[in-house]
């Protein structure tokens, strides 16, 4: 994976996108952090002059303009390079008494307040620091000007400043390192999604994509994409077998159809009409077995599509096996069997009547086709705890536990010479009826015998 990849890529734009979120809500924060703190700090020194100028007031108040200059004077003197600024000037704004050498040359607000250079005393002349004063005119045309030195303030926020920057700084390498560390991840699971998207577009259908045991999404998305892999597998297993049998199982009805009608076709004269009819009639039923053949198999595809769910309707199991029973009553009859029902309470589920039918015809059909005569053939219903079921149960030869999954395959019969009628699609059918419905088909020996239950789940296709 090259980085030119990882910067188009969508996890790390989506990354960046979420970076300039965070660093626009980390400026947003120190911006507020340096203005509520360096704010503070000038509060803290206004408070101070002002607090400056209320003292002076005082003085001048009770002792006037001499108490006033003896009281600068005096502070002065006793802290001569201290933070507080003082200076009284005559009306050509001449010193009179104060630490400064000059009236500042600055812009004076209207409530009064300036801000100025100041050169620190002691030190080169050219270093210079910022003062904030307050200006007051007094009688006599005389001016005061009281303020506070605020290098130190000047240097807590340069210190503030570089730390913010230092700490904006480090959050962008970071948020940045974290973007590229988990853009990369992303990036590896999804190559590894592709990648097995490949092998398996050049034909590997084995091929699963990994998972890392986390259970995380990714791991979640890759179980899924893994079970439907394997439904896949198995589909085109199901389509390859289904086109071997296809060409094994209708060879024979298309060679015995091609011949019969070049039979009818090159007749001769000692054939009488009645003999030429039957060849036609019997090319005409092989045609029709083959028409059959193939309709049951659209039908069978029909149903996995689900196409035919919006036939579903509330009905009762119970009457549909009373139905089925006494449609193939006659046919058990005939072969000497005995066909009953067991189970006389309703139960109702929602499905496809025909479809259902259709599947529970097939499976008593099945049992009377196989069954010897003298057997005994029971379709039950039941209603349990955890769903509806119908079954069809023979006391015949039964089906070996190593094919009873086998039976369900298209075209696959127990009887390998084929000599009994059948294509081989009944229980295909019956198979996809019950996915259509969501239930579960089970089968077990029923000593002796086989039993072929249909199990629905509780709530969703059933009534609750």
């Amino acid at each position: 994976m090259t980085t030119s990849r990882l910067l188009r890529s969508f996890t790390f734009r989506l990354a960046l996108l979420y970076t300039l979120l965070s660093l626009g809500s980390v400026v947003v924060l120190l911006g507020y952090i340096y203005w509520a703190t360096a704010g503070y700090m000038d509060r803290q020194v206004d408070s101070t002059i002002e607090a400056e100028i209320r003292g002076l007031a005082e003085q001048y108040q009770s002792r006037g303009l001499v108490g006033l200059s003896d009281i600068i004077s005096e502070r002065v003197s006793h802290d001569p390079q201290g933070a507080s600024v003082y200076l009284l000037a005559d009306a050509s704004f001449a010193p009179i008494v104060g630490n400064l050498s000059g009236w500042p040359h600055a812009p004076v607000s209207e409530s009064g307040w300036m801000r100025f250079e100041l050169r620190d005393w002691g030190r080169a002349r050219s270093e210079e620091h910022e003062a904030r004063a307050r200006t007051f005119r007094l009688r006599g045309d005389l001016h005061l000007l009281v303020g506070r030195d605020v290098r130190e303030l000047q240097a807590t926020r340069r210190l503030i400043l570089d730390a913010l920057t230092w700490g904006l700084a480090i959050t962008v390498a970071l948020v940045l390192g974290v973007s590229l560390l988990m853009s990369s991840r992303v990036m590896h699971r999804i190559e590894a999604i592709n990648l097995t998207s490949r092998e398996i577009m050049e034909g590997d259908l084995s091929r699963r994509v990994p998972t890392v045991g986390s259970g995380d999404d990714f791991d979640r998305l890759a179980e899924n994409l893994n079970r439907m892999l394997e439904r896949i597998e198995k589909l085109m297993a199901a389509v390859r077998q289904v086109s071997d049998n296809i060409a094994h199982d209708l060879r024979t009805p298309l060679t015995r159809l091609s011949t019969r009608l070049e039979q009818a076709r090159n007749s001769n004269p000692q054939q009488t009409p009645g003999e030429i009819s039957r060849a036609i009639d019997q090319a005409i039923e092989d045609a029709q077995e083959l028409l059959g053949t193939f309709n049951a198999l659209l039908r069978i595809a029909r149903i996995e599509s689900r196409s035919s769910q919006g036939d579903f309707t509330d009905l009762d199991l119970a009457c549909l096996a009373q139905d089925i029973a006494e449609l193939y009553e006659p046919v058990a009859v005939e072969k000497d069997q005995e066909l009953s029902v067991e189970g006389q309470d309703p139960v109702p589920i929602r499905g496809d009547r025909d479809l259902l039918f259709q599947a529970l015809a097939n499976l008593v059909d099945n049992a009377i086709k196989h069954a010897p005569p003298g057997c005994r053939i029971t379709i039950g219903t039941a209603g349990r705890d955890e769903g509806a079921e119908v079954s069809v149960a023979d006391t015949g030869p039964g089906i070996p536990a190593d094919l009873r999954e086998k039976v369900f395959q298209r075209f696959y019969r127990t009887d390998a010479s084929r000599s009994t009628p059948g294509s081989g699609l009944g229980l295909s059918l019956v198979r996809a009826v019950a996915d259509m419905h969501d239930a579960r088909i089970v089968l077990v020996d029923n000593a002796p015998g086989l039993r072929v239950t249909i199990v629905f789940p509780k709530g969703g296709r059933e009534l609750g």
